[in-house]
């Protein structure tokens, strides 16, 4: 079987406003590699920039545009940690293993940051993130989070924000309190996305767009991936696909599916604004997240739609204008200047899905809308894991990440009634 390519309604805001975008050639012709990779968002493009830097043949292919999956489309957000709060990861991996994730999603941060200054990559990147509590009686659960984060996590940058402050900085009293990270902050992943691209080609991976690979398999110590220019062989394999799977290999299938979300941008709000006037980036504490921010030229960036099923919605801007008004009132007849969407891969139990999934085959994905940093980090290990081993690699594969329940005939369905059970207790 083959993995569809990513369609969603309307262009993005980060594809219209872009400029240059390099265009890659598609695979001419059968080929040999070291390695072959599977996808070109972060966790492809990053692991073929250091595996080709340090003297591996690299065959990169994409079904369809660098970015025109998840990775090109997302939220933007880098957010700290794993998704899941510390205390939750101590509750089921104890302390030891909580703090080890907390540094892997540190070191995946400044890995970002400093690949985009190392490699001239103008991201758009902004400081600051807000985490924000929709009911009252989460407000000491965000309060906890800053103490146990601070004096028992040692993080720097986090603090708590009660109603008045958290208002001022959101421009809204729609919240009761939250959390200030000035250790973290928002990117214009489109634009990363291009820029890691140049980055590997640098190095000389060879990198093709426009090239679905139709299967996949590992035999005699080589893998065979097979497209309609022919087969790639190569010593080792990544299937970076994440919510593009889409049955190209089983295991995978199993553990990653994907859910549909959906950003609006506004037009300019205008430099008087009073939204976000710190320029912070905002998600909360809804099931379904509500994640905003504002973009280098004062639009709000708006996303908070999800939907279960492959099918896209005919109108996005009225949904998320009136998302946007329940938040900021005034804005509630805003001009929405661009509507899109994407998949997202997600786990059961929201945690990266790091695994081989056939001999020299390995799988990454997963990451249930924190992937940001994770997925860009992730390519990285996967290259150290290739060329020694990776520590950091292995705290993610032991994080033994289960199947969807169903089977492949029952798994969506299934999917489509728990995660509309659960978006359903977000209103009542």
């Amino acid at each position: 079987m083959s993995y569809q390519s990513p369609i969603a309604p309307g262009v993005s805001f980060y594809k219209a406003t872009l400029g240059e975008r390099p265009a890659y050639a598609a695979l001419p012709a059968a080929t040999t590699a070291d390695v072959v990779i599977i996808g070109g968002g972060f966790t492809g493009l990053q692991a073929a920039y250091h595996l080709a830097a340090s003297g591996k043949d690299v065959v990169l292919i994409e079904s369809a545009r660098f970015g025109d999956g998840a990775s090109g489309r997302n939220g933007g957000q880098l957010g700290t940690g794993q998704r899941a709060w510390v205390d939750e990861l101590e509750g089921d991996f104890g302390r030891v293993r909580a703090r080890q994730l907390l540094a892997v999603a540190e070191r995946a941060k400044a890995h970002l940051i400093d690949f985009a200054e190392a490699h001239g990559i103008d991201a758009d990147y902004r400081p600051g993130q807000i985490s924000a509590a929709h009911k009252k009686g989460y407000v000491k659960d965000y309060r906890d989070h800053v103490r146990i984060m601070t004096e028992e996590y040692g993080y720097q940058g986090l603090s708590f924000l009660d109603h008045d402050a958290l208002a001022q900085k959101l421009g809204s009293t729609r919240y009761h309190g939250g959390t200030y990270d000035a250790a973290t902050g928002h990117i214009n992943p489109l634009k990363y996305v291009v820029g890691l691209a140049r980055a590997a080609a640098v190095p000389g991976a060879r990198l093709y767009e426009n090239t679905r690979a139709r299967s996949i398999s590992s035999a005699g110590g080589k893998v065979t991936v097979t497209t309609d220019a022919g087969e790639i062989v190569a010593g080792q394999a990544l299937i970076a696909c994440n919510a593009y799977i889409d049955g190209l290999e089983p295991v995978t299938s199993a553990h990653v599916m994907p859910i549909r979300s959906f950003i609006g941008a506004t037009v300019p709000l205008g430099a008087d604004s009073p939204v976000i006037p710190g320029g912070e980036s905002v998600d909360d504490s809804r099931f379904v997240v509500r994640y905003f921010r504002k973009s280098a030229d004062g639009r709000l960036l708006f996303g908070g739609r999800e939907a279960y099923t492959s099918d896209n919605p005919t109108d996005i801007s009225s949904h998320i204008r009136r998302q946007i008004a329940e938040i900021y009132p005034a804005l509630k007849d805003v001009e929405i200047s661009h509507g899109w969407g994407g998949s997202v891969g997600i786990t059961l139990s929201r945690r990266p899905f790091v695994r081989e999934v056939m001999a020299n085959v390995t799988s990454i994905g997963g990451f249930s809308g924190h992937g940001v940093m994770l997925s860009n980090y992730c390519g990285k290990l996967y290259a150290d894991h290739v060329l020694g081993g990776s520590d950091d690699l292995e705290a993610m594969r032991d994080l033994k990440v289960g199947p969807f329940p169903g089977g492949s005939r029952f798994r969506a369905p299934l999917l489509f009634l728990a995660l509309t059970w659960f978006s359903l207790r977000d209103k009542f």
